[in-house]
């Protein structure tokens, strides 16, 4: 009934969200009706694009509707708790797409709603963004068991959590290429080197890159971390996803970015715009793999 990350859940349910999505794509997947008649709402304490016009569209593809309620539209703001704001909010909706802060909360928002809820991002996970970056995989004829992802930049961060996570279980092999101090998180290595696939962190970058058939980075500054700029473009410079990165890789490598991108930064626009980038195909899939996730968790539910 949840979907706040993937450790919660089988691969096997995880590859079934990721093949149904690329048959929605396809048109050989109908879930025009499988929203009929629900209201969803998308509650939103982060600004977004992807994935609010993304979960927006699909809904309505799929014959629901939707509220959106920003922090400043609803009473969280002035200090109302996050599990009486659930318990209020389950009286008039279907369920919940739900992109904040603390994953703490949006746990409690879960336990409380006692209704499907959606983690749209929170400072720890991005479950759908992975999803739809696995989507992206499968499609360029990349099997997951022959995959080897090469993150560069900030291990720590939501986004790299959810691929090591996303990578191990699906028995691919992901390399982390990224500084001690931005290693990725602890209970996440844990996590994953007790899967079925390969975690390898590493500021060698030979050692990252070679041979890995796609490349992937994302942000080196997300909300909140504004203090820690400077710092941090320092410390993982020596990280950018840029042409070098890409001679270093399989000849057929593919690059990714979860967008927004920040072009001389974390990529080089080099790198962006190559032939090698699926980044906007990645962009697109949003949409089929969260079509995908909300046809299992609210379609089944009453």
């Amino acid at each position: 009934m949840y979907f706040l990350s993937l450790q919660n859940h089988s691969s096997e349910f995880v590859m079934s969200l990721v093949y149904n999505a690329a048959k929605i794509k396809q048109k050989e997947f109908d879930v025009s009706q499988s929203l009929n008649g629900k209201l969803l709402a998308l509650i939103f304490e982060k600004p977004s694009t992807r994935t609010r016009v993304s979960f927006e569209v699909g809904i309505k593809q799929m014959g629901g509707s939707t509220i959106v309620l920003n922090r400043n539209d609803i009473q969280l703001s002035r200090g109302e708790s996050v599990a009486d704001t659930a318990k209020v909010l389950a009286r008039y909706c279907d369920g919940f797409i739900m992109r904040t802060f603390s994953h703490d909360n949006l746990s409690t928002f879960a336990n409380e709603a006692k209704k499907p809820v959606i983690n749209a991002l929170t400072d720890q996970f991005h479950p759908c963004q992975a999803l739809a970056d696995f989507l992206t995989i499968f499609e360029n004829g990349i099997a997951f068991n022959e995959l080897k992802l090469c993150y560069l930049g900030d291990g720590s961060s939501n986004m790299c959590n959810s691929l090591i996570l996303a990578a191990t279980m699906l028995g691919a092999e992901i390399r982390v290429a990224t500084t001690k101090a931005y290693a990725p998180n602890e209970k996440v290595q844990k996590m994953a080197n007790e899967a079925k696939g390969r975690l390898i962190v590493t500021d060698n970058l030979e050692e990252a890159l070679t041979d890995a058939n796609v490349l992937y980075t994302d942000v080196w500054v997300s909300m909140g971390q504004e203090e820690e700029k400077q710092a941090r473009m320092n410390a993982l410079k020596p990280f950018q996803l840029n042409k070098n990165a890409i001679s270093m890789a399989s000849k057929d490598a593919i690059v990714l970015h979860c967008l927004p991108a920040y072009k001389g930064f974390e990529i080089s626009e080099e790198a962006f715009e190559s032939v090698n980038s699926r980044i906007f195909d990645q962009a697109e899939n949003r949409l089929y793999v969260q079509q995908s996730l909300m046809h299992s968790l609210f379609s089944q539910y009453n």
